[in-house]
Formats: C-alpha cells, structure tokens, sequence
C-alpha cells in the first residue's frame, strides 16, 4: 500500500502489522498528540494495527495552521484515513478525541456505507450533552494552563517552561474551541456500538454524561467506569488496553470499510 505525503503527515503507523486483520484509528486528546499513543499501538501489535493520528500545529506539524473546528478535523481525518479502509476499523478516541472519533465514524458510515465496528469513547461526555460553562478556549494563557494543570494531563515541567509553552498552547487553544464549540447533529446515530471509558472522578465527565452516549448509537453501548479523574488512562493503561484487545477479538471476520 502507498500513502501520499498528506496522509502520512495525519497517520502515525508506529507498528505495521501486516498480518492484522483489524485497524484501530486512535484519535488523542486536546493538545495532545500521536506519540501520547504509542503504548497503544505497542501493546496491541501485531494482532491490531493502530494508526495514530497526529493533528496540525504540533511536533512536527507544529508550523502548520491549527484546525479549531471538529467538523475540519474530522474531514482531515477521513479523508487522510482512505488509503487504511482496505480493512475493518475500530475507532478509540480520548476526550477531544472521543468526539472526533464519533464523527468520523459518521462520516464512514455516511460515505463508504460501512460504519467503524465499534467505537472506544474515553474521557468525554456524550456528545449531545452540553455544560453552561465559561469555555476554556477564551481564557488568557493563565487560565488555559490552570485548567491543563487540574485536569492532570500535562507535564508539570512542560506547563512551567517557559520556551516550550508558546509551541503548544496555540494548538490546546485551538482543540479547546473545536470540542468545545462543537455541536452534534441531533438527527444522526452511529450504527455501531460504543464502548465508553470513563473516570469516576472526572471533573468534565459525570456518570450520567457518560451514559448518554446511549443516544448516539442504533446499537449496544457498553459504559466502564475506573477509579480516577480525566486522565484515569494514565493509570489503567493496561486495563483499558486488555478491554479494548478483548473487544475487538470477539468481533466476527468483517469486510473492508471501505
């Protein structure tokens, strides 16, 4: 298989695995990157390809313009993803990712007319549950950093140096806007099942927002809660890694997506 230069800039395969008879998209949170996955894509190798993707304005993407809207991240994803549908897909997303995961499950479905087999959604309320709240993404620098740092998900060391943060802040301000201005379509339904992941202390995530995504799937939707806060993952890496592993196992031989 030959990518183009776009979709490498996108996809992130830290371990081809030829022999798998599955892709897992694995989608990062606000401000984070590809590279945040690449326990992930060790761990389930060689039986699940993982492809990470990596969004504009980071790493080594970090003098491209920075997407803030899901709609343009999903788009930029989906179609960066057409080369890998040679296989069945399995979605993960984590927080930001989680939504934009959703979405570009839709856009699978809507365009190929093969829906991902399932959706992994960690770390975020469902996407047609909405907080009344002061957004992130308009605060000063200050403000975007005291936020970074209580959700834990951050290096201390990173949000206190002072060369590094103007590299990453424009990007964490530009996912904050996209997730928290995104809107989901209340007329479509994802014809997959979900499997939720969520902390029992996430200050962003309640068990009832968790549970919603109910609403967003014609199918099953399974909701795992772990002690923890919004980076719960940090701490149940090998948890979630073995559901995920387990899940995508028991799931019948599929045809390609696309």
């Amino acid at each position: 298989m030959t990518a183009t230069l776009e979709n490498d800039l996108w996809v992130r395969r830290f371990h081809p695995s030829p022999s798998s008879t599955i892709r897992l998209v694995a989608l990062p949170h606000a401000g984070g990157s590809a590279s945040y996955l690449f326990p992930v894509s060790r761990a389930l190798s060689p039986a699940v390809e993982v492809l990470a993707i990596q969004y504009p304005g980071r790493q080594d993407r970090r003098h491209e313009p920075v997407l803030d809207t899901v709609a343009d991240l999903a788009d930029g994803v989906f179609g960066a993803l057409q080369p890998w549908l040679d296989r069945p897909v399995a979605l993960f997303g984590h927080s930001m990712g989680a939504v934009l995961a959703y979405e570009v499950g839709l856009r699978l479905q809507r365009e190929t007319g093969r829906p991902p087999v399932r959706l992994f959604a960690s770390g975020r309320r469902a996407p047609s549950r909405v907080r009344d709240e002061r957004y992130v993404h308009t605060r000063d620098d200050a403000g975007v950093l005291r936020e970074l740092a209580r959700l834990s998900g951050s290096d201390p060391r990173v949000l206190g140096d002072p060369e590094l943060l103007p590299m990453i802040l424009p990007a964490v301000r530009g996912d904050y806007k996209a997730v928290e201005t995104y809107r989901a379509d209340p007329e479509q339904r994802l014809a997959a099942p979900i499997t939720v992941l969520t902390g029992d202390a996430d200050p962003v995530t309640t068990l009832d927002e968790a549970d919603d995504w109910r609403r967003h799937t014609t199918g099953e939707c399974d909701v795992r809660v772990y002690p923890g806060g919004h980076f719960y993952l940090n701490d149940h890496a090998a948890d979630v890694i073995r559901l995920i592993a387990t899940e995508l196992a028991s799931l019948p031989p599929g045809e390609p997506t696309g």
